[in-house]
């Protein structure tokens, strides 16, 4: 067992209407004395497909212990539905960037002869109802409108950027020199893209407000299944800001990997400290 997210029912405000239960093609969900309820954490991803189907907001995400998602037992229930049931299920895992998972999904299709099916655009269609975490890489774009002059180009190459939205497997992790900024440095130091995002993968937060303990099993996972070249941390002069310094060494000591480390300090009024 380890802590990650995974869906919580409000049962007070469950009516049982049944309506988060086609959108969960993991099989996650039952209704069980007309509440819906988590069968099995083995089956839920933790993704929220099923969050914007319910109309009485009787879902949301919460970070707890769980039993690890298994994507081949997801699949056992999947490949049951139906074709459109596995094409839905594929695209959801591509939405948001779960590779390691879509290709266990497909690895599982073409060892038990199931065809795979056509996937459509996850760029345009967005079925989850979560824009605001699809995983998307314009690295390339940028390179193009960056090469042109016609104007100053933002040196942001991925979204999303916030630290616990990022998923580990997020295929622009991969080689990366990694960024972690406190979320106040890129308003606080004017150059901030031109000499720290250039060339670097972002991921922002906040140490004070937020969840060291969910931040440091994240940048565990991010090192753990990433061939990181470097992680630079910037952060403000203020105390709270530190506090996420000793939670990157410890994940990278963890690891057993060695990734270069740098912390760089932006003093309150906008200037580098070192």
């Amino acid at each position: 067992m380890s802590k990650r997210k995974i869906i919580k029912i409000d049962e007070k405000k469950c009516n049982g209407c049944g309506l988060c239960m086609p959108n969960c093609p993991e099989g996650a969900l039952q209704i069980i004395d007309k509440k819906a309820r988590l069968i099995s954490d083995l089956f839920c991803d933790g993704l929220g497909a099923c969050i914007g189907h319910c109309p009485q907001g009787a879902i949301t995400i919460e970070e707890r212990e769980a039993q690890a998602y298994s994507e081949r037992k997801v699949m056992e229930n999947v490949v049951k539905q139906g074709s459109n049931v596995i094409r839905a299920h594929l695209e959801h895992l591509g939405e948001h960037g779960e590779t390691k998972y879509l290709q266990e999904a497909i690895d599982f299709l073409k060892e038990n002869k199931i065809e795979v099916p056509q996937l459509k655009d996850t760029q345009k269609n967005l079925p989850c109802g979560c824009p605001g975490s699809k995983v998307v890489d314009f690295r390339k774009e940028k390179a193009r409108e960056s090469s042109s002059g016609a104007r100053q180009v933002s040196e942001l190459g991925q979204w999303p950027i916030q630290l616990r939205l990022v998923p580990a497997f997020a295929p622009y992790l991969q080689n990366a020199d990694l960024l972690i900024a406190a979320d106040c440095v890129p308003f606080s130091y004017a150059n901030f893209h031109a000499d720290f995002l250039k060339g670097r993968t972002l991921l922002v937060g906040c140490p004070k407000f937020d969840d060291l303990d969910a931040y440091q099993e994240k940048i565990s996972q991010i090192i753990e299944h990433n061939n990181l070249k470097s992680i630079t941390y910037v952060h403000m002069e203020v105390p709270c800001c530190f506090g996420l310094i000793d939670v990157i060494r410890e994940a990278i000591e963890n690891s057993g990997k060695k990734v270069p480390f740098k912390e760089v300090t932006i003093s309150i009024s906008g200037e580098k400290l070192g």
